[in-house]
């Protein structure tokens, strides 16, 4: 089951435009994933990583085991929401996510996006 709670405040969301998903592409292209979703699929546990992650990282990689019963689109969807994030792509069974970090001092790719 995809986990539904969440003890997060809701922001609003701005949809992110070609030319910033393709530098985000860019810059995530060298990546590791740093979070897996297995059988378990999203539980509370990988939320709070993917949150605590991309507080500190703003932009992360995120990667869809093989034993994992749902589509990489799902678990996408279902992570992005929880953990308020953007989709920037799901290619295969990796989705890169983005989130502007409430730190300034971790403002380093959100500095450079272009407007």
């Amino acid at each position: 089951m995809l986990y539904n709670g969440s003890r997060r405040k809701k922001v609003l969301l701005m949809s992110l435009t070609g030319k910033q998903k393709s530098f985000l592409k860019a810059k995530a292209h060298d990546m590791q994933p740093i979070v897996q979703v297995g059988k378990n699929l999203v539980t509370e546990s990988v939320i709070d990583t993917v949150f605590k992650a991309l507080e500190a990282r703003e932009l992360i990689k995120v990667s869809v085991l093989q034993n994992c019963l749902a589509e990489p689109k799902e678990v996408a969807n279902a992570i992005a929401k929880q953990a308020e994030a953007q989709i920037v792509q799901v290619i295969g069974r990796v989705i890169i996510l983005y989130k502007k970090s409430t730190k300034p001092a971790n403002h380093i790719i959100t500095n450079k996006i272009p407007r």
